[in-house]
């Protein structure tokens, strides 16, 4: 594999910030000229970290590396914080990390590497914060751009239903949300409100494919369900997936983002042979 760190100026997010680049590697016996002087442009993941996480998360935990050089990908992870994959604009100087993504982080990379801009060509998924941030914003404000959308252990938040109980585990955190839009009237004509956008993407003709996830004992996992629901009621067409006994964990996150590359077309070395990690849980009949 070839892996790249950056670190650079932003003016979407007034900081410097890092980027991990995981890039398609020669393989052996290819002629090195040919391979790198190449104008051939490869597939996207842009992939995106939880709270409290930071870029590397996937390269630590997961074995992203192996999944996107067996399958000549492009996955890039950037620094997003604890923002939420919002703009904060009531801070100083502000912090735009949704502009970020679209405005400046993809210029640079289809500008700097060999990466397609073609929507067939670009995928999006995150975790968490990622989930219910930007892998989740983007797909529903920007179904152009994306060939396909995962969202793992997060989904679109019903706001309207959050707000009428003060004691739910996302009020004040979408609280926030809506003082930094400007009032819940800005929040729910802003690019934050991704619920009212899922009826408008499900009537599209070409809609990126939609994948969901969720352990049963997560604390998200009553969201999950509510969005389910709703996603089908309005027609959708989505791809859902529940796993039994997992929580908010990374051991779920390591068999989803698996299952998620196949679900979008990267099946290339995903399972080996007759080997499914998942058989590793029946056979010791424990979680791993």
């Amino acid at each position: 594999m070839t892996l790249v760190h950056l670190n650079v100026r932003s003016w979407c997010l007034n900081t410097n910030t890092d980027i991990a680049i995981i890039l398609p590697s020669i393989k052996q016996g290819e002629d090195v000229k040919t391979f790198y002087q190449s104008s051939k442009k490869y597939p996207v993941l842009w992939l995106l970290h939880g709270t409290l996480g930071c870029y590397n998360d996937y390269l630590r935990r997961t074995n992203i590396e192996l999944y996107a050089t067996e399958n000549d990908l492009i996955v890039v992870m950037p620094s997003a914080m604890n923002s939420n994959y919002s703009n904060w604009s009531q801070v100083i100087p502000p912090f735009n990390m949704f502009d970020y993504l679209t405005e400046e982080l993809m210029p640079l990379i289809y500008g700097w590497f060999p990466a397609s801009d073609k929507r067939e060509d670009n995928f999006i998924c995150g975790l968490s914060m990622g989930a219910r941030g930007v892998a989740s914003k983007f797909g529903f404000n920007y179904p152009e751009r994306f060939a396909g959308v995962a969202c793992m252990s997060g989904v679109p938040s019903d706001i309207r239903e959050i707000l009428k109980n003060p004691n739910h585990p996302m009020y004040e955190r979408e609280k926030m949300t809506i003082d930094q839009a400007g009032g819940l009237e800005k929040f729910l004509n802003s690019y934050e409100n991704v619920w009212d956008k899922v009826a408008d993407v499900a009537k599209l003709e070409n809609p990126p494919q939609f994948y969901f996830c969720c352990g049963t004992q997560d604390g998200v996992y009553p969201n999950y369900l509510h969005f389910k629901e709703y996603a089908q009621s309005v027609g959708l067409k989505a791809t859902f997936d529940e796993r039994e006994g997992y929580a908010h964990e990374w051991r779920f996150w390591e068999l989803e983002i698996q299952e998620i590359l196949k679900f979008f077309g990267f099946d290339k070395g995903i399972v080996h042979g007759q080997y499914d990690p998942r058989e590793e849980v029946k056979m010791e009949g424990r979680l791993i």
